[in-house]
Protein backbone atom coordinates (compact mmCIF):
# COMPACT_ATOMS: atom_id res chain seq x y z
CA UNK A 1 0.00 0.00 0.00
CA UNK A 2 1.37 3.49 -1.07
CA UNK A 3 1.50 6.69 1.28
CA UNK A 4 -0.83 8.01 -0.36
CA UNK A 5 -3.30 5.26 -0.27
CA UNK A 6 -2.57 4.70 3.67
CA UNK A 7 -3.26 8.28 3.88
CA UNK A 8 -6.95 8.22 2.97
CA UNK A 9 -7.56 5.07 4.55
CA UNK A 10 -6.64 7.13 7.80
CA UNK A 11 -8.47 9.96 7.04
CA UNK A 12 -12.10 7.69 6.20
CA UNK A 13 -11.42 6.30 9.31
CA UNK A 14 -11.63 9.65 10.95
CA UNK A 15 -14.41 11.38 9.38
CA UNK A 16 -12.09 13.52 7.85
CA UNK A 17 -11.00 14.94 4.44
CA UNK A 18 -7.79 15.44 2.58
CA UNK A 19 -5.86 18.95 2.33
CA UNK A 20 -3.99 19.11 -0.88
CA UNK A 21 -1.77 22.33 -1.67
CA UNK A 22 -0.31 22.83 -4.71
CA UNK A 23 3.12 24.37 -4.72
CA UNK A 24 5.45 24.84 -7.58
CA UNK A 25 8.84 23.22 -7.28
CA UNK A 26 11.67 26.01 -7.34
CA UNK A 27 9.06 29.28 -7.33
CA UNK A 28 10.49 31.71 -6.64
CA UNK A 29 13.77 30.16 -6.16
CA UNK A 30 14.86 26.36 -5.30
CA UNK A 31 15.91 27.62 -1.98
CA UNK A 32 12.56 28.29 -0.88
CA UNK A 33 10.61 25.08 -1.68
CA UNK A 34 11.84 22.01 0.50
CA UNK A 35 11.43 24.58 3.59
CA UNK A 36 7.85 25.79 2.45
CA UNK A 37 7.02 21.89 2.24
CA UNK A 38 7.56 21.26 5.85
CA UNK A 39 5.75 24.24 6.87
CA UNK A 40 2.95 23.22 4.71
CA UNK A 41 2.77 20.13 6.53
CA UNK A 42 2.64 21.33 10.07
CA UNK A 43 -0.94 23.91 8.52
CA UNK A 44 -2.97 20.80 7.70
CA UNK A 45 -2.00 19.27 4.20
CA UNK A 46 -2.69 15.66 4.04
CA UNK A 47 -0.68 15.48 0.78
CA UNK A 48 1.62 17.90 -1.45
CA UNK A 49 1.54 18.08 -4.74
CA UNK A 50 4.49 19.71 -6.26
CA UNK A 51 4.36 20.90 -9.83
CA UNK A 52 7.79 20.48 -11.94
CA UNK A 53 8.35 23.22 -14.18
CA UNK A 54 7.67 23.08 -17.84
CA UNK A 55 7.53 25.62 -20.81
CA UNK A 56 4.17 25.00 -22.38
CA UNK A 57 1.85 23.89 -19.37
CA UNK A 58 -1.57 23.56 -20.93
CA UNK A 59 -3.93 23.00 -18.35
CA UNK A 60 -2.34 25.93 -16.25
CA UNK A 61 -3.99 29.25 -15.95
CA UNK A 62 -1.62 32.71 -15.75
CA UNK A 63 -0.54 32.50 -12.28
CA UNK A 64 0.66 28.56 -12.11
CA UNK A 65 2.20 28.89 -15.45
CA UNK A 66 4.41 32.18 -14.46
CA UNK A 67 5.67 30.56 -11.60
CA UNK A 68 7.04 27.67 -13.66
CA UNK A 69 8.34 30.33 -15.89
CA UNK A 70 10.08 31.90 -12.42
CA UNK A 71 11.08 28.24 -11.46
CA UNK A 72 12.82 27.93 -14.95
CA UNK A 73 14.00 31.41 -14.53
CA UNK A 74 15.53 30.43 -11.10
CA UNK A 75 17.43 27.62 -12.40
CA UNK A 76 14.79 24.58 -11.22
CA UNK A 77 15.03 21.84 -13.55
CA UNK A 78 12.73 18.47 -13.11
CA UNK A 79 16.00 16.89 -11.30
CA UNK A 80 16.24 19.43 -9.35
CA UNK A 81 12.76 19.37 -8.16
CA UNK A 82 13.20 15.86 -8.10
CA UNK A 83 16.18 16.30 -5.33
CA UNK A 84 13.87 18.90 -3.15
CA UNK A 85 11.16 15.77 -2.81
CA UNK A 86 14.21 14.02 -1.75
CA UNK A 87 15.89 16.24 0.43
CA UNK A 88 11.88 17.02 2.52
CA UNK A 89 12.14 13.00 2.86
CA UNK A 90 15.17 13.35 4.98
CA UNK A 91 12.88 14.76 8.25
CA UNK A 92 9.09 13.60 6.64
CA UNK A 93 8.68 9.99 5.89
CA UNK A 94 5.05 9.99 6.14
CA UNK A 95 3.36 12.89 4.06
CA UNK A 96 2.75 11.60 0.93
CA UNK A 97 4.21 13.74 -2.44
CA UNK A 98 2.71 13.77 -5.86
CA UNK A 99 4.29 15.38 -8.78
CA UNK A 100 2.89 16.75 -11.53
CA UNK A 101 3.79 17.90 -14.87
CA UNK A 102 3.91 17.59 -18.57
CA UNK A 103 5.08 14.68 -20.92
CA UNK A 104 8.05 16.40 -22.82
CA UNK A 105 10.63 16.45 -20.06
CA UNK A 106 9.85 12.98 -18.63
CA UNK A 107 10.75 11.54 -22.31
CA UNK A 108 13.98 13.36 -22.86
CA UNK A 109 14.91 12.03 -19.42
CA UNK A 110 13.21 8.68 -20.25
CA UNK A 111 10.81 6.94 -18.65
CA UNK A 112 12.26 4.20 -17.16
CA UNK A 113 15.42 6.65 -15.54
CA UNK A 114 12.49 8.90 -14.71
CA UNK A 115 10.41 6.47 -12.47
CA UNK A 116 13.70 5.21 -10.98
CA UNK A 117 14.25 8.92 -9.78
CA UNK A 118 10.96 9.23 -8.18
CA UNK A 119 11.26 6.00 -6.26
CA UNK A 120 14.55 6.57 -5.20
CA UNK A 121 13.01 10.12 -4.29
CA UNK A 122 10.07 9.04 -2.17
CA UNK A 123 7.60 10.46 -4.56
CA UNK A 124 4.30 8.52 -4.21
CA UNK A 125 2.79 8.99 -7.05
CA UNK A 126 2.63 10.92 -10.53
CA UNK A 127 0.23 13.11 -12.34
CA UNK A 128 1.20 13.66 -16.51
CA UNK A 129 -1.55 15.78 -17.51
CA UNK A 130 -0.67 14.91 -21.18
CA UNK A 131 -0.76 11.40 -20.40
CA UNK A 132 -3.90 9.91 -21.25
CA UNK A 133 -4.73 6.66 -20.02
CA UNK A 134 -5.00 4.31 -22.74
CA UNK A 135 -1.45 5.49 -23.74
CA UNK A 136 0.01 5.33 -20.63
CA UNK A 137 0.32 1.69 -20.77
CA UNK A 138 4.27 0.28 -19.17
CA UNK A 139 4.71 4.14 -17.38
CA UNK A 140 1.42 3.12 -15.52
CA UNK A 141 2.35 -0.64 -14.86
CA UNK A 142 6.38 0.58 -13.88
CA UNK A 143 4.88 2.76 -11.70
CA UNK A 144 2.80 0.19 -9.84
CA UNK A 145 5.81 -2.16 -9.65
CA UNK A 146 7.93 0.94 -8.00
CA UNK A 147 5.10 1.41 -4.97
CA UNK A 148 3.90 5.17 -6.88
CA UNK A 149 0.19 5.78 -8.10
CA UNK A 150 -0.36 7.32 -11.14
CA UNK A 151 -3.01 9.70 -10.47
CA UNK A 152 -5.32 11.12 -13.81
CA UNK A 153 -7.89 13.96 -14.49
CA UNK A 154 -11.58 13.67 -15.20
CA UNK A 155 -13.13 16.88 -15.73
CA UNK A 156 -17.23 17.97 -16.68
CA UNK A 157 -16.29 17.59 -20.58
CA UNK A 158 -14.98 13.80 -20.14
CA UNK A 159 -16.82 11.07 -22.12
CA UNK A 160 -18.03 8.21 -20.86
CA UNK A 161 -15.43 5.56 -22.51
CA UNK A 162 -12.37 8.23 -20.94
CA UNK A 163 -13.58 8.27 -17.84
CA UNK A 164 -13.65 4.05 -17.84
CA UNK A 165 -10.51 4.13 -18.93
CA UNK A 166 -9.20 6.61 -16.16
CA UNK A 167 -11.08 4.70 -13.31
CA UNK A 168 -9.54 1.46 -14.71
CA UNK A 169 -5.92 2.63 -15.07
CA UNK A 170 -5.95 5.03 -12.30
CA UNK A 171 -5.02 4.75 -8.63
CA UNK A 172 -4.30 6.49 -5.38
CA UNK A 173 -7.31 8.78 -5.98
CA UNK A 174 -8.94 10.68 -9.20
CA UNK A 175 -8.23 14.31 -9.65
CA UNK A 176 -11.58 16.15 -10.46
CA UNK A 177 -11.61 19.05 -12.74
CA UNK A 178 -14.17 21.09 -11.11
CA UNK A 179 -14.59 23.52 -13.84
CA UNK A 180 -14.53 23.57 -17.40
CA UNK A 181 -11.50 25.84 -17.84
CA UNK A 182 -7.75 25.54 -16.88
CA UNK A 183 -6.17 25.73 -12.83
CA UNK A 184 -6.83 29.22 -11.46
CA UNK A 185 -10.79 29.47 -12.95
CA UNK A 186 -13.30 31.44 -11.13
CA UNK A 187 -16.77 29.76 -12.33
CA UNK A 188 -17.05 27.40 -9.38
CA UNK A 189 -20.53 25.45 -9.06
CA UNK A 190 -20.37 23.59 -6.27
CA UNK A 191 -23.72 22.13 -6.48
CA UNK A 192 -22.88 20.92 -10.37
CA UNK A 193 -19.28 19.32 -8.88
CA UNK A 194 -21.39 17.46 -6.17
CA UNK A 195 -23.65 15.45 -9.02
CA UNK A 196 -20.15 14.72 -10.82
CA UNK A 197 -18.28 13.62 -7.78
CA UNK A 198 -21.09 11.28 -6.59
CA UNK A 199 -21.72 9.97 -10.06
CA UNK A 200 -17.92 9.07 -10.41
CA UNK A 201 -18.07 7.56 -6.97
CA UNK A 202 -20.95 5.39 -8.07
CA UNK A 203 -18.13 4.28 -10.20
CA UNK A 204 -14.89 3.52 -8.28
CA UNK A 205 -13.89 2.83 -4.53
CA UNK A 206 -11.12 5.57 -5.13
CA UNK A 207 -11.07 8.63 -3.11
CA UNK A 208 -12.39 11.44 -5.25
CA UNK A 209 -10.50 14.95 -5.14
CA UNK A 210 -11.31 18.15 -6.71
CA UNK A 211 -9.09 20.95 -7.77
CA UNK A 212 -9.26 24.26 -10.04
CA UNK A 213 -11.11 27.08 -8.73
CA UNK A 214 -11.13 26.11 -4.96
CA UNK A 215 -9.59 30.12 -3.41
CA UNK A 216 -11.17 29.97 0.11
CA UNK A 217 -12.98 28.45 2.83
CA UNK A 218 -16.43 28.66 1.56
CA UNK A 219 -15.79 26.57 -1.90
CA UNK A 220 -13.27 23.96 -0.06
CA UNK A 221 -16.05 23.56 2.34
CA UNK A 222 -18.64 23.77 -0.53
CA UNK A 223 -16.73 21.38 -2.91
CA UNK A 224 -15.84 19.36 0.36
CA UNK A 225 -19.18 17.82 1.18
CA UNK A 226 -19.24 16.06 -1.52
CA UNK A 227 -15.09 15.23 -2.15
CA UNK A 228 -12.83 13.17 -0.14
CA UNK A 229 -10.38 16.24 -0.84
CA UNK A 230 -10.05 19.32 -2.10
CA UNK A 231 -7.11 20.71 -3.79
CA UNK A 232 -5.27 24.35 -3.98
CA UNK A 233 -2.83 25.72 -6.20
CA UNK A 234 -3.21 29.38 -7.84
CA UNK A 235 -4.70 30.62 -4.36
CA UNK A 236 -1.15 29.91 -2.87
CA UNK A 237 1.09 30.08 -5.77
CA UNK A 238 -0.22 33.84 -6.57
CA UNK A 239 1.55 35.34 -3.30
CA UNK A 240 4.66 34.98 -5.29
CA UNK A 241 4.02 36.40 -8.15
CA UNK A 242 6.22 39.93 -7.24
CA UNK A 243 8.41 38.96 -4.24
CA UNK A 244 11.66 38.45 -6.35
CA UNK A 245 14.82 37.42 -4.29
CA UNK A 246 13.34 39.60 -1.25
CA UNK A 247 14.24 37.52 1.71
CA UNK A 248 11.13 39.70 3.97
CA UNK A 249 8.98 39.64 0.63
CA UNK A 250 9.22 36.00 0.21
CA UNK A 251 8.97 35.34 4.21
CA UNK A 252 5.39 37.45 3.54
CA UNK A 253 4.39 35.66 0.73
CA UNK A 254 4.66 32.48 3.04
CA UNK A 255 2.79 33.96 5.46
CA UNK A 256 0.06 34.64 2.89
CA UNK A 257 -0.05 31.09 2.11
CA UNK A 258 0.07 29.56 5.17
CA UNK A 259 -3.03 31.83 6.14
CA UNK A 260 -4.23 30.53 3.37
CA UNK A 261 -3.99 26.42 4.54
CA UNK A 262 -5.09 27.17 8.21
CA UNK A 263 -8.49 28.93 6.73
CA UNK A 264 -8.67 25.65 4.75
CA UNK A 265 -8.10 23.59 6.62
CA UNK A 266 -10.86 24.94 9.52
CA UNK A 267 -13.02 25.20 6.87
CA UNK A 268 -13.22 21.66 5.52
CA UNK A 269 -12.89 19.84 9.28
CA UNK A 270 -15.71 22.14 10.40
CA UNK A 271 -17.90 19.63 7.39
Amino acid sequence: MTRIEMTFNTLREQGKKALIPYIMAGDPNPGTTVSLMHELVHHGADVIEVGLPFSDPMADGETIALAGERAIAAGTSTRQAIDMVREFRKNNQHTPVLVMGYLNPVEIIGYDKFIAMCEDAGIDGVLMVDLPPQEAGSFTQKLANSHMNEIFLLAPTTLPARRDEVLKHGSGFIYYVSVKGVTGSKALDAADVGQHVQAIKAQTALPVCVGFGIRDGASAKAVGQYADGVIVGSELVKNFANVGNDAQQIAHAKKLILDKMDELRQAIDSL
